[in-house]
């Protein structure tokens, strides 16, 4: 048996475990089998990634000694380096989970929302996409999206994406927050400016979180993916739907080919939601003193404007702003990131 078969044979005896205690959600027992539970999940799911990684390189290697094409053996070079980095990441990473060392967060979920102005507030939500996804693939993080909700225009009204890639949390946590745009639509005639809104949440994926989800508290659905302009593009029901009746979120995946693997994403959004969910219960009961320390970055706080006619991105928790907004939106926002680097804590001004 390899050592992913007895993985998963653990797995499913912990599943029975984890399902029989499922009346007795607050005993200790129920805890830990839920944790561990969740352990082996994040563990299989890498060793998975890692051996569909070492399939691709042996198809690269079988291409690189068989190819004569100067243009093809260049190309297949760059994925076989590319590949190696990623295998190097996935060894780190499962090294980590076996052993239990601590390290930083790099495993986040971003939300993107259209907010306030309609069309313009959804075509926003693309242009915030496709700057953090060039952003992403500069820091060469992955950048997967698991996700999203399109309109008639080719707007997004929501997306949900999973970035995998060092320290991307501490990176990326302070772009949480409503961001503004003033610009001219594209189809304003008058050429007046319009103001419309997105919001962004990061959510960090957290290793051993304390989070204990019910499984009774769970209304599981199965849907087909959908592509652009809402078209189903798969005959089987692969994406899920996961209702969690207490708190009332709701969260999909629609990322991957098969079921298991969507519902295996699903409940990591869903967790760290909880999460983010519980540290703002906790953020809530303490001193306010405390809290301005803390800060809550709550989403309804709007943290940044972008103003095109004046060529001005604005963060207006540091008061600081930069030009070159075509630039910065291309993905170049590390200006940005690093500002935000050199805030002593409690600085930000809200």
């Amino acid at each position: 048996m390899t050592h992913l078969e007895e993985l998963r044979e653990e797995y499913a005896k912990l599943t029975n475990t984890v399902v029989s205690l499922s009346s007795h959600p607050e005993s200790e027992e129920f805890k830990n089998a839920s944790k561990a539970l969740a352990r082996y999940a994040r563990l299989i799911s890498l060793i998975e990634k890692r051996e569909l990684k070492l399939h691709e390189q042996t198809s690269i290697l079988e291409l690189l000694a068989e190819e004569t094409n100067s243009e093809l053996l260049t190309m297949a070079e760059q994925e076989k380096k590319k590949l190696e980095e990623q295998i190097t990441a996935l060894d780190e990473q499962i090294e980590i989970e076996e052993h239990g060392k601590k390290d930083p967060i790099n495993s986040i979920i971003m939300e993107i929302r259209a907010g306030a102005g309609g069309d313009e507030a959804a075509l926003f939500a693309v242009d915030l996409l496709r700057m953090y996804q060039r952003y992403a693939t500069k820091r060469k993080w992955s950048f997967t999206i698991i996700d999203e909700h399109t309109n008639d225009i080719g707007g997004m009204k929501e997306v949900t994406v999973e970035i995998e890639g060092d320290n991307v949390y501490s990176e990326l946590e302070h772009e949480s927050g409503v961001h503004r745009v003033q610009r001219i639509p594209d189809t304003e005639k008058a050429g007046r400016i319009h103001t419309s809104t997105a919001s962004v949440a990061i959510l960090p994926e957290i290793e051993n979180s304390d989070v204990v989800i019910n499984p009774n508290d769970l209304e599981i659905t199965f849907f087909r993916s959908s592509g652009p302009g809402g078209q189903n593009v798969n005959k089987v029901e692969t994406a899920v739907r996961i209702l969690h009746k207490p708190s009332g979120i709701v969260v999909s995946s629609q990322s991957e080919r098969f079921q298991a693997r969507n519902k295996e994403k699903a409940m990591t959004i869903l967790r760290a939601k909880l999460q983010e969910l519980q540290n703002k219960e906790t953020a809530s009961n303490l001193t306010s003193e405390r809290k301005k320390q803390i800060g809550t970055q709550d989403r309804s706080e709007k943290i940044r404007t972008y103003n095109f006619p004046q060529d001005r991105i604005t963060d207006h928790r540091i008061n600081e702003s930069w030009h070159h907004i075509e630039d910065i939106m291309e993905g170049n926002i590390d200006p940005i990131i690093d500002a935000f680097k050199h805030q002593p804590p409690g600085a930000e001004k809200n």
